[in-house]
């Protein structure tokens, strides 16, 4: 995790805005990267877990930060085009306070320290920023130093043996020349060859 302190979360956070602003209403029951989430199923978990990471930067601790995610998508709100990117906003000024990245925090009902959770929030922003872009059919190019700091998340605990207590797949092979962001969609347990029509 060195190096990855105090990361500005701000340019991936607008990038993925600019995705969820752009997603038709009729996509929202098509199929994503994430087999049990529709594309309006992920922009709830997208809403939720923005929040908690928030709150987490904040060190504001409880219900939003205690409740580890479930099997069943939390609930889009009416206005999801006008307040996720407002909270993507908030979770990006959050962890601008250097404050965020130290001593211990919470998030989705576990203790961590606030720099781990930092590059957490930052990973969940761009392997769903894929998945997003991938099952609505948007050009995806995320924040450089974001994709960076993913891959090293990533990478690290592929190697430790840790796949976060099954909230990730199997690593899916890519090809030695692949791009850095097909190796961190990989190393996700996505295939980065995924399409809405693939079966």
């Amino acid at each position: 995790m060195v190096g990855t302190e105090l990361l500005d979360l701000g340019p991936q956070a607008r990038v993925l805005a600019g995705l969820v602003v752009a997603v038709p209403d009729a996509r929202l029951a098509d199929r994503t990267p994430c087999p049990a989430y529709t594309v309006g199923d992920l922009l709830g978990h997208l809403a939720g877990l923005c929040i908690a990471f928030r709150d987490a930067a904040r060190k504001d601790l409880g219900a939003t930060t205690d409740t580890a995610p479930g099997p069943v998508a939390p609930v889009l709100s009416s206005g999801w085009r006008e307040e996720l990117p407002g909270v993507l906003d908030e979770l990006a000024g959050a962890w601008r306070d250097p404050v965020a990245w130290t001593g211990t925090t919470r998030a989705g009902g576990v203790d961590l320290p606030g720099a781990v959770a930092g590059v957490v929030a930052v990973d969940e922003l761009v392997v769903h920023g894929w998945d997003l872009a991938r099952a609505t059919g948007q050009v995806y190019a995320p924040d450089p130093d974001a994709l960076r700091a993913s891959y090293a998340f990533l990478s690290e605990a592929a190697a430790e043996g840790d796949r976060g207590g099954g909230i990730f797949g199997p690593v899916v092979p890519v090809p030695e020349d692949a791009s850095l962001l097909d190796r961190v969609v990989g190393l996700s347990g996505r295939d980065p060859l995924w399409t809405p029509s693939a079966r």
